[in-house]
């Protein structure tokens, strides 16, 4: 009996042995399968040197900050010394606490989560890289789970020995998805909290990390409660740790998450049509310029560094420029609007305004879709005329509401639209650039893009004309009388007398009076005298681009042109006469810091520093007693629109200009190293304001370029120009008309209370 109990104990031990062995033979097997390829391809020396990643391109002002990303993931990597001490240790004390121990397995935790479901530890930090990089999301079958486990442990050991802690600890940060367009702790760092990595606080580096057990299901933007919970088993972690004491944990644990969101869509952010605008050059640039394998560059995944010349700062204030005027301008807008039968056009009929919305509605995403899903034409109309949960744009933030399509294109059109563009005319580097009030409901560009009517902004082009040809000086007088240009003379049909806005004639007046209140007559005159073609010549020398008729209707500013376009030749008068091409890149680097390629300004002579001095000198007399005197003195009349005295005392050139029927309000103004100008209307030329008073250029587009040049001035690390314009050495033209000193008008500024904006000349033709 004892031998046969002793047998079967032999033969239970050879049992368990075998099946030890076995078992071990299984996984050395299984694990030499993986690392052969068994189990799938595993990473090359090449991939584990260089995995691939897609890695945004940042678009770089020019005072060195990130204005926004171009990206398939919106992924900037950054260095370990770039990474605060804080989140290195809050990852390790949560994720993986032997992490500086192990060599890619931590055996002990994986034992442990075996061994007892659910308390974590079973993969390492490094086995998580591994996951991202090259084995993809976790498989719900247990079978292949297990198996893709294996891959992962085996990868794991081979990115343990190809990088240090410090670089695994990068990459994996560098990696994860926070969500929200937040991918890499770059990219989260700038999202939730508008900072650099450098910059988070330790309960700011928690939140983060807390997020990499599930960022899907912590997203800080849907469930903040519970990733404040999350965020506080993270600093518990920290103080089991004693990366924390114990008291550092109770205080940072009660504070709220902190957030401050910075999202960075193509539509969010800074400088979006700018972005917007940039994105379609880069897409021509990758193809002039490809690798050195001849690949076209990604600007999506490739990580390019885009540097640009407009300044964050004055970006800035030029948006927030922007939205303080329009938003009250629409309010009055908005108050005119409900006595309007026509709401919120004029001068039309019924079918002109069906014709309208129905032309916006052909050129919407949403019937764009609709089309391309093969919806009849019936099908289609009455889904635009269903109504529908939606958000729209208002300017106290985004209404939900519950609206037809149809009704919503006529909403959008009750919103007047304004541009804002500013160059440094030395340089051509464009410094700020605004295309619109909002970039996610309205698309359209109103720097670029767009080219309206330009009204009396033209005029300087007729005079800086004749002051170079002739010689003219600002002191030079001409009857105001009406001025008619004959029947085919320029090829006109019709003898042409355009009439003064006030019907006020008589007597003399000089160049300098002529354009600082735009009077039409003294334009006529002076383009008769140099002929059109020799105006359109001298624009287009200054960079207008657009087609311009060589007619003397452009006299009174009847041409259409883009902000880019004035802003740009009204710089050349800034610029001694020397036009420099607008600029909007320096460099561009590839991801490893290469300089691709760098940007050098074209130039261009125009016209004599002399003449441009002149212009510059008639341009000054606008703001000091025409339509731009509103820069200088507080004002308030009924009908019109008040606002905040600017009281600029420093010399500005300007220009105003007002379209037919108001439908355009322009806004030009120079000082020495800065050329800026605004545009305001309608979508439609047929949305505009009913009379003068509220539809002038001094009115819509005036205020918005003093509210950001009062921000700029306001910041002196912008070094914006108070000085005056210099004078060329032996100027021959005489410039001194016998008119009071500035400071003189600065002194009387209080006794002239009534002064008011002159009204601007409707064109005619």
């Amino acid at each position: 009996m004892a031998k046969k109990k002793v047998k079967n104990f032999r033969k239970y031990i050879i049992w368990f042995w075998g099946i030890s062995l076995g078992t071990f033979s299984l996984v050395i097997l299984l694990f030499l399968s993986a690392s052969w390829g068994g189990l799938g391809a595993l990473p090359t020396f090449e991939e584990l040197e260089n995995p691939e990643n897609n890695l945004a391109t940042e678009v770089i002002s020019s005072d060195g900050k990130t204005l926004g990303k171009y990206a398939t993931e919106n992924r900037t990597p950054i260095k370990f010394k770039d990474l605060p001490q804080n989140i290195i240790e809050a990852l390790v004390a949560t994720e993986d606490e032997r992490f500086y121990e192990h060599s890619g397995i931590d055996f002990r935790g994986t034992t442990r989560a075996v061994l007892k479901p659910g308390s974590g530890g079973a993969s390492t930090i490094t086995q998580q890289l591994a996951r991202m990089l090259f084995t993809g999301q976790k498989s719900r079958n247990k079978i292949k789970r297990v198996l893709q486990k294996v891959k992962e442990w085996v990868v794991a050991t081979k990115l343990e020995r190809q990088y240090t802690k410090h670089e695994i600890i990068t990459m994996y940060l560098n990696k994860y998805d926070f969500l929200n367009q937040a991918v890499g702790i770059r990219s989260a760092a700038r999202i939730y909290f508008g900072k650099e990595p450098k910059e988070l606080d330790i309960q700011e580096s928690a939140m983060l990390i807390g997020m990499l057990k599930n960022s899907s299901y912590f997203n800080p933007l849907r469930r903040p409660k519970l990733v404040k919970q999350r965020r506080n088993v993270v600093l518990k972690q920290m103080n089991r740790n004693e990366f924390i004491t114990l008291k550092e944990k109770d205080s940072l644990q009660q504070l709220n998450l902190g957030l401050d969101v910075h999202k960075e869509g193509h539509s969010e952010g800074s400088a979006t049509y700018f972005r917007s605008y940039l994105q379609k050059y880069l897409r021509k640039w990758v193809k002039e310029n490809p690798k050195p394998n001849g690949e076209q560059y990604n600007i999506f995944r490739d990580g390019l560094k885009i540097y640009v010349t407009i300044d964050s700062r004055m970006q800035k204030y030029a948006e927030e420029a922007i939205e303080e005027h329009m938003s009250n301008l629409q309010s009055y807008f908005f108050q005119e609007q409900k006595t309007n039968k026509t709401a919120p056009f004029y001068e039309l009929e019924k079918s002109e305004i069906n014709t309208i919305l129905e032309r916006a509605k052909k050129n919407s995403d949403r019937y764009k879709r609709l089309k391309i899903a093969g919806k009849s034409k019936n099908e289609i109309d009455k889904i635009f005329k269903k109504k529908t949960k939606m958000s729209v744009f208002s300017w106290k933030g985004n209404i939900d509401t519950i609206m037809s399509p149809i009704d919503s294109i006529r909403y959008y059109k009750y919103f007047l639209r304004s541009g804002l563009l500013s160059i440094e005319p030395e340089s051509g580097h464009i410094k700020a650039w605004v295309g619109g009030i909002d970039n996610k409901h309205f698309k359209y560009d109103a720097v670029a893009q767009q080219k309206r009517q330009v009204g009396s902004t033209f005029k300087p082009f007729v005079y800086a004309t004749a002051i170079n040809q002739l010689k003219l000086s600002p002191c030079e007088e001409f009857p105001n009388i009406p001025y008619t240009i004959p029947k085919g003379k320029y090829g006109i049909p019709e003898e042409w007398t355009p009439k003064n806005s006030s019907d006020e004639y008589g007597g003399m007046i000089s160049l300098k009076g002529g354009l600082a209140k735009s009077v039409n007559t003294m334009s006529v005159r002076l383009i008769d005298m140099v002929s059109p073609r020799n105006v359109v010549r001298l624009a287009k020398s200054a960079g207008i681009e657009s087609r311009i008729r060589a007619n003397p209707s452009i006299a009174l500013g009847a041409v259409d042109l883009s902000l880019i376009e004035m802003v740009s030749a009204y710089a050349t008068f800034a610029n001694k006469g020397l036009r420099v091409a607008p600029m909007i890149l320096t460099r561009i680097e590839d991801k490893n810091g290469t300089v691709l390629q760098e940007f050098i300004p074209e130039t261009k002579e125009v016209l004599s520093e002399e003449s441009a001095y002149v212009v510059l000198d008639l341009l000054k007399g606008v703001t000091l007693s025409g339509s731009g005197v509103r820069l200088r003195l507080p004002w308030e009349k009924p009908g019109y629109v008040t606002g905040h005295p600017y009281k600029f005392t420093n010399p500005i050139a300007g220009k105003t200009g007002t379209t037919q029927n108001q439908s355009d309000g322009w806004f030009m103004g120079i000082v020495p190293n800065l050329a800026t100008g605004v545009w305001t209307g309608g979508e439609d030329r047929a949305t505009h304001f009913e009379g003068i008073a509220k539809g002038q250029g001094a009115t819509m587009s005036l205020p918005s370029w003093a509210l950001y040049m009062q921000k700029c001035y306001a910041d002196q690390t912008l070094n914006i120009s108070l000085e005056d314009f210099e004078k060329p050495e032996n100027i021959s033209i005489k410039i001194d008309c016998g008119e009071k000193p500035d400071e003189e008008l600065e002194e009387e500024s209080d006794k002239d209370k009534e002064v008011e904006p002159e009204p601007e000349e409707d064109t005619e033709f």
